[in-house]
């Protein structure tokens, strides 16, 4: 049999920190990458905004750097490269000029609070209140979704509203943004994954809803396209690295994940970067979550493939947690010395934490909820801070998947054996303790970068790199995956979830709602 000829895809990862590039060779072997962080802008308490334009340049060097860095390992990357996958950090919204392309103001960050007034006001107009639109998009109204930051846009910013009344005005999350630019504005697209994150887009038929729309005053004209995860929606643009590859796949970052990890129906994985995110494959049909979990698109591999649905919780804060320690109390010099300093200690010292800087996501949602460090004594230090904040990643992860359960029977046994990646799963301490809180098996992949991998997977089933058959016989192949064993007792787990759970209800009811 002859040779095939080398083949790559190159995956985009756009996150909330830092974007990265990897591009991975026919045998889903990663090649060449390279990573950059950008600019958190703060502009007032509970605002967080990025600079779209520095986005796109980190992106632009990233493309570069990763494509050099393959070429000088020895890769046939030069022609080689096949397709490029996108995967994005969702609900951040940005609205920019169509005849200039220059954004109309910062993108407002998916964990940003500043709408809180916006969503107070429709919970209090609309017959429904929060839970108005559950039945259409599969989202409670928060300040974390994309279409009360359109509205805050069109109510505070002068010239988004200049440009959407001039006709000049486009929206889009972070990966429509990008597609634009790529393709040299030939492109305004979204997919459904990032589209079910915006409150605007009926789960059932993956096109924006009408009735939504004119509920919200949201023109139409502004949406990009809606596509599926795995499809050709654009060219690379001459003006860019990679100039003339075609962009055929995109997801939003967890979507990816959760493909990048084969979750097939009934399968869970828990993402741990900036935030923390819990996604179950429900299957062919959305499940609709009485306990506090959101409904979404899991991914859609091709224009006719049919949809796979999810049911998603979704932890505003984890390593963003760690940061803080780092960057907001000084307490460690870099994110990898947490898990020394929280090694230091047996356990807490009583001490909990609670990281509601922004409020609460899933299963309490509560904007009105802020962080707590609770159980200060004396006999407290530097470690069982440290380890606290590990801690409170963990509970908030039994918390969704106790959540999951209740919603749906297949829950029960993914939460047995959950999948984790994201930057934060190398820590061994914290893995380990997110098995004794679960009581169940944790597993991580030999490559944690599954986010990345599934951007690659949607671009190369739609390239032809690869058959979807050929992706998901690899599910069982658990080659260097390591499995983290519950090691306390159930006496043990059910004291430290009821002093966990104590702790959650005194950050309620905590913001300053005049700022």
């Amino acid at each position: 049999m002859a040779e095939r000829a080398p083949a790559f895809v190159a995956a985009i990862d756009q996150g909330t920190t830092s974007t990265r590039v990897i591009i991975y060779d026919r045998d889903r072997r990663p090649v060449g990458s390279h990573q950059i962080e950008f600019s958190q802008i703060y502009p007032e308490a509970g605002w967080v905004e990025h600079d779209p334009m520095e986005i796109m340049e980190t992106v632009r060097v990233c493309l570069a750097e990763a494509t050099k860095k393959a070429a000088a390992a020895g890769h046939a990357v030069d022609g080689g490269i096949k397709a490029v996958g996108l995967t994005n950090q969702r609900e951040t919204s940005i609205i920019w000029s169509r005849s200039t392309g220059l954004p109309l103001y910062n993108a407002v960050v998916w964990m940003d609070a500043r709408t809180s007034a916006i969503c107070r006001r429709l919970e209090k107009e609309l017959p429904g209140g929060r839970n108005h639109l559950v039945g259409t998009c599969g989202l409670p109204i928060s300040t974390y979704f994309s279409a009360v930051k359109i509205l805050w846009l069109l109510e505070n910013v002068a010239g988004v509203r200049a440009a959407v009344a001039a006709g000049d005005a486009l929206f889009g999350t972070v990966d429509t943004w990008l597609v634009w630019n790529l393709t040299g504005g030939a492109a305004h697209v979204t997919d459904c994954s990032n589209a079910s994150r915006t409150m605007l887009m009926n789960l059932k038929t993956l096109n924006w809803d009408a009735p939504t729309l004119q509920l919200l005053n949201i023109p139409p004209s502004i949406l990009p396209k809606i596509v599926s995860n795995a499809e050709p929606i654009g060219v690379i643009a001459a003006s860019w690295p990679l100039a003339g590859v075609p962009i055929a796949g995109c997801l939003g970052d967890q979507h990816a994940a959760m493909l990048g990890q084969l979750c097939r129906h009934g399968e869970a994985k828990s993402t741990y970067g900036t935030g923390a995110f819990i996604l179950l494959n429900t299957g062919a049909e959305p499940v609709t979550s009485t306990h506090g979990l959101l409904s979404t698109v899991a991914y859609k591999l091709g224009p006719a493939a049919p949809p796979q649905y999810a049911l998603e919780g979704s932890i505003a804060i984890a390593g963003a947690a760690v940061q803080w320690l780092r960057d907001g109390l000084g307490l460690i010099g870099s994110a990898a010395e947490v898990e020394a300093a929280a090694a230091a200690v047996e356990n807490s010292g009583g001490v909990y934490f609670v990281p509601a800087f922004n409020g609460l996501f899933a299963p309490w949602w509560r904007e009105d909820a802020r962080g707590i460090l609770v159980g200060i004594t004396r006999y407290t230090n530097r470690a069982h801070v440290a380890r606290a904040v590990l801690e409170c990643m963990a509970f908030q992860v039994k918390d969704v998947l106790n959540s999951m359960q209740k919603d749906a029977a297949a829950a029960a046994g993914a939460a047995f054996r959950l999948r984790v990646d994201g930057g934060a799963s190398v820590n061994n301490l914290l893995m380990q303790i997110q098995a004794d809180v679960l009581g169940s098996e944790v597993v991580r992949p030999a490559d944690i970068e599954t986010t990345s991998l599934g951007a690659a997977y949607a671009a190369g089933i739609a390239a032809g790199v690869w058959a979807e058959a050929e992706i998901f016989a690899a599910a069982g192949d658990a080659a260097g995956a390591r499995v983290f064993h519950p090691q306390i007792g159930d006496d043990q787990r059910a004291r430290k979830f009821e002093s966990w759970h104590k702790a959650v209800s005194r950050s309620f009811d905590l913001a300053d709602l005049s700022l």
